[in-house]
């Protein structure tokens, strides 16, 4: 069973735990994410994936409130878009930054397919992002989130470049929001090859482009995931990259074992 437990810390000097220095997610916000979650707007595939990947916990944790201005950072798919795109579509903005342009973005290409079912989608902003390329103007979101990408920038040594242009991006006192499949502490540092990233070395890259780690949590980990396969994470779920070899192993652990992270740009 996936750790539920949330670990807050505080931002201090000394080092003291403390409750979290962000607001919770409000009743609305959390209601129309629920109704998100449920809609039939969504690819099937997807919401089967609900029970590994926790969206309502997660962004409960983030403190996602639906009018803010989120930044999603290379939603790939649109695994995530489908229902933070609905839950911001009245009083907040939604904005997919891909490292394509709209005319080749996969995440264009689900927002086009989900507005001619659902009009709140229309409203849904896809932009190109890349390491040297800005998605929005300066100070302009209230919330970057970034799922799994770590490890893909630390392959192309553009990790520096993205987190600074996320830091960027927020207004002062905005959030950043990240999750990441979490190596372990004593593995060698890949640049990223085997999918998995270092918590600590997270933490740095995000306090080197000026944020400050606000909290913690463990609502994405799996204790069963021993990160020692064949072809790195994308040898476990949905990748399944060995084929049907060991698939019933591979299976039975699951998803990767996340970290998830609360950052805030400094007010001033």
């Amino acid at each position: 069973m996936h750790i539920r437990k949330h670990l807050h810390l505080a931002v201090l000097a000394t080092g003291l735990f403390a409750a979290p220095a962000f607001a919770a997610m409000d009743a609305a916000t959390e209601t129309s994410l629920k109704a998100a979650l449920a809609s039939s707007d969504r690819a099937p595939a997807n919401a089967a994936r609900d029970t590994a990947r926790h969206p309502l916990e997660t962004l409960k944790f983030f403190g996602l409130k639906n009018d803010m201005a989120v930044l999603e950072v290379w939603p790939g798919g649109g695994w995530w878009t489908e229902f933070l795109a609905p839950v911001l579509a009245e009083k907040g903005r939604y904005v997919g930054a891909d490292p394509s342009t709209p005319d080749k973005s996969p995440t264009a290409k689900r927002v086009k397919e989900l507005a001619a079912k659902n009009p709140a989608f229309a409203k849904a902003q896809i932009v190109e992002m890349t390491a040297t390329k800005a998605a929005v103007p300066a100070g302009s979101m209230d919330m970057v989130l970034t799922f799994r990408n770590i490890h893909n920038w630390m392959s192309d040594g553009q990790e520096k470049a993205m987190f600074d242009a996320m830091f960027a991006a927020l207004k002062p006192g905005g959030y950043l929001g990240v999750e990441e499949h979490r190596a372990k502490a004593s593995a060698p540092d890949d640049k990223g090859a085997t999918g998995y990233v270092k918590e600590d070395a997270a933490v740095k890259m995000a306090e080197a482009s000026g944020f400050k780690l606000v909290s913690k949590s463990e609502v994405n980990a799996n204790p069963k995931d021993t990160k020692d396969y064949p072809k790195g994470v994308w040898t476990l779920p949905p990748n399944y990259a060995e084929g049907q070899k060991d698939r019933a192993k591979y299976q039975a652990i699951g998803e990767s074992d996340r970290f998830t992270l609360l950052f805030q740009k400094p007010a001033r």
